[in-house]
């Protein structure tokens, strides 16, 4: 997904009911990102602004705009906009099953028109998070042969490349060495990349590149001081070059 804002809204109540997945504007792929990683789940307290990821839908609704979506698989438009918008609430809410529903709906709109891009990066997204969520290294390489498509389509997308070079960093075992020439990649065509340097940064760390993974967080640094990853990054460099060397 690239990193510009989305709207994450979809008609899914009867009668043509839209319902907001979320209370702010959008949420981009740094965002989901940051709803995986973190737990995010806690109840608002009162007069406090709603998180995504305390947002409900009603689960008989949702069945039932699937069922909807079932009936009608040669409605493009309509696979699409449900199953982005699916793929979307149901990594907000960490729900597997949902997310699952989502790549099934998103892969009938990508056999309806393979070369939507649109398609083919929230298919791939719903499996990377599937396979994240799962910890199942299969669904992960799904992720990874989709992410090839729209690289394919599209080979300059900073935020797809980012988040293909992260499938070889999460794999059991992981390819670092292959992870870092496809975080690179991503940071040729957008150096600012928060996600592909916080990544990259990571991978020189368990590869034991300490100098590299400095230079890397200090880059992080210099385009966002207020990372959230630079306090484990530094930490986790200033632990292991202050070892004693074996």
């Amino acid at each position: 997904m690239n990193s510009k804002a989305i709207t994450v809204a979809i008609v899914v109540g009867l009668l043509g009911v839209v319902i907001g997945f979320v209370t702010a504007n959008s949420i981009n792929r740094s965002e989901m990102n940051s709803l995986k990683l973190q737990a995010q789940t806690a109840a608002p307290t009162d007069g406090a602004p709603q998180k995504p990821g305390d947002f409900t839908l009603d689960p008989e609704e949702l069945k039932a705009k699937i069922a909807q979506a079932d009936a009608a698989p040669q409605d493009f438009d309509f696979q699409k906009s449900l199953g982005g918008a699916l793929y979307r609430y149901a990594t907000m809410k960490k729900d597997t099953q949902l997310l699952d529903e989502a790549a099934r709906i998103l892969q009938r709109a990508n056999d309806l028109k393979p070369k939507d891009y649109a398609v083919i990066v929230d298919l791939g997204n719903a499996y990377f998070d599937s396979g994240f969520f799962k910890k199942d290294p299969a669904v992960m390489k799904k992720a990874r042969a989709t992410y090839e498509k729209a690289i394919a389509e599209k080979p300059d997308d900073a935020d797809v490349h980012a988040d293909y070079a992260l499938t070889f960093f999460l794999d059991d075992p992981p390819d670092l060495a292959h992870a870092v020439v496809e975080f690179q990649k991503a940071l040729r065509s957008n150096p600012k990349q928060e996600r592909a340097l916080q990544y990259l940064a990571q991978t020189y760390i368990r590869q034991g590149d300490f100098d590299k993974a400095k230079k890397t967080t200090d880059e992080l640094r210099g385009i966002n001081a207020n990372n959230e990853a630079l306090q484990l990054l530094d930490s986790q460099i200033e632990k292991k070059t202050a070892q004693p060397i074996q």
